[in-house]
């Protein structure tokens, strides 16, 4: 009884394990679903391969490279014919060289005006085959991608495509070279997909410079009208974002031409550090530019003397600052000098004291010398009254007696002003007879009483 029992359990689990490899064996092979329509825009074949899994994916990818594979077979196909028939054109060419002596000779008669009629029409299949191949090899691509995204390893497949891309040229076959290079014109692969992606890369690059140069003249009005930020900083702001818009529309440009900027971003930002720490110099610079924004010790237009240099700022960055000599020499200044040095700003007020020093003889009428100063000083247009100028008797010094004169002016009008009474001025002490002692010593010689001889 017991042994009947044991029997009938190992022939139901022999059942059951009949029955599961019958069932395994009749599951159904995946199928692909995305080449039902082998033309299929890529933008809709994008779409579609979005949702699969990685085992999903690499069905389709199998079904579109059996696909790739089928074209670059008959493309191979066609070339041998066509390296065939190069060879029976030539050996029918060596024929016809035969001289008349040879004319017992039996050789095959040859049509190479059909040879050739076949070869051209060979030649123009090639082309179509060549652009089906690149389609396939795009929709194969957009596959791929999808599946690398999903951990999925290419690298096999990518190989497989950058052997097929490209165009042999036969440089011992005129006609078929010359119907290689139309082909490729002709073909999305080779002419009108790269005059597409120049078109496209120069497109991008104008639109660029159009939206850059508009956002910064619009920055730059906006900040003008609302922020009370410096000239040079409003400068800089409106750079900076000029140029930001041109980089980003240069990579962007960089992808119309099928250029990936994923590895070139990563290989910039693996190599920061190291960019970092050579240009230690100029990051040095850049926070003394951010300093001198901040603080505002000048800007545009200012008269600077600063780091060893005076002249008027005409434009700054973050790293140097460019200074115009007042003999118009163009004087570039790192930041970092500027910003550790005595920074002067001559033209920082709106009025400016003008220092004047005058002198006169010892045997002068001191009161009419001020007199004619002070006539001098405020006879002149540019002349504030408000500050009163000062004119006082300063210093009794060797060989004159000197007076400082001390107006005001605008700014603008100081070396104007500084110029014109030192003129005016000297011109009204030659009218009045007042001297302008130069440096001189009086030598005293004193004589023994009766002898009229020096003493000593």
């Amino acid at each position: 009884m017991i042994l009947l029992r044991s029997l009938m359990v190992l022939l139901t689990l022999i059942a059951s394990i009949d029955s599961g490899l019958a069932a395994d064996s009749d599951t159904p092979t995946p199928k692909p679903q995305t080449i039902d329509v082998v033309d299929i825009p890529v933008d809709q074949l994008q779409v579609m391969v979005k949702p699969l899994t990685r085992e999903e994916l690499q069905v389709e990818i199998d079904a579109w490279q059996k696909l790739v594979r089928q074209t670059a077979g008959q493309i191979a196909d066609i070339k041998r014919t066509v390296k065939v028939g190069n060879e029976v054109m030539a050996e029918a060419a060596e024929v016809d060289d035969v001289t008349d002596s040879d004319a017992n000779t039996d050789q095959p008669d040859v049509d190479v005006g059909q040879l050739v009629e076949e070869k051209e029409q060979a030649l123009n299949t090639l082309s179509d085959l060549q652009t089906q191949q690149t389609d396939r090899i795009e929709r194969l691509s957009v596959v791929l991608k999808s599946f690398e995204k999903k951990g999925g390893d290419t690298e096999s497949y990518d190989q497989y495509i950058e052997a097929l891309r490209g165009v042999e040229i036969d440089t011992s076959d005129t006609a078929a070279t010359w119907a290689a290079i139309k082909g490729w014109f002709r073909s999305e692969e080779g002419g009108i997909r790269w005059a597409w992606r120049l078109f496209s890369f120069f497109l991008v690059l104008a639109v660029t410079l159009l939206v850059a140069g508009f956002v910064s003249r619009i920055v730059h009005r906006w900040l003008d009208r609302t922020s009370h930020l410096s000239k040079l900083a409003e400068h800089l702001i409106s750079r900076s974002i000029r140029r930001v818009i041109l980089l980003l529309g240069f990579l962007i440009a960089l992808t119309r031409l099928g250029i990936d900027i994923g590895p070139l971003l990563a290989a910039v930002g693996a190599t920061g550090f190291i960019i970092g720490f050579a240009l230690q110099g100029t990051l040095s610079n850049f926070a003394s530019g951010l300093m001198i924004l901040l603080n505002r010790p000048f800007d545009v237009g200012d008269v600077v003397n600063a780091g060893g240099v005076a002249g008027t700022v005409s434009e700054m960055n973050l790293v140097s600052t460019t200074f115009k000599s007042f003999d118009n020499q163009k004087i570039i200044v790192p930041n970092n000098e500027i910003w550790d040095s005595v920074i002067t700003n001559v033209t920082a007020n709106n009025t400016r004291r003008v220092d004047l020093t005058f002198g006169c003889g010892y045997d002068d009428d001191l009161d009419r010398v001020e007199q004619v100063l002070t006539e001098a000083v405020h006879d002149h247009p540019l002349v504030l009254e408000d500050p009163a100028p000062t004119i006082k008797l300063n210093e009794l010094a060797e060989s004159s007696v000197n007076f400082i004169v001390r107006p005001w002016s605008k700014t603008t009008d100081y070396w104007t002003v500084h110029w014109d009474l030192t003129r005016t001025i000297k011109k009204r002490f030659d009218e009045e007879g007042i001297s302008i002692p130069f440096p001189q010593q009086d030598v005293h010689v004193k004589t023994v009483a009766g002898s009229g001889k020096p003493l000593g």
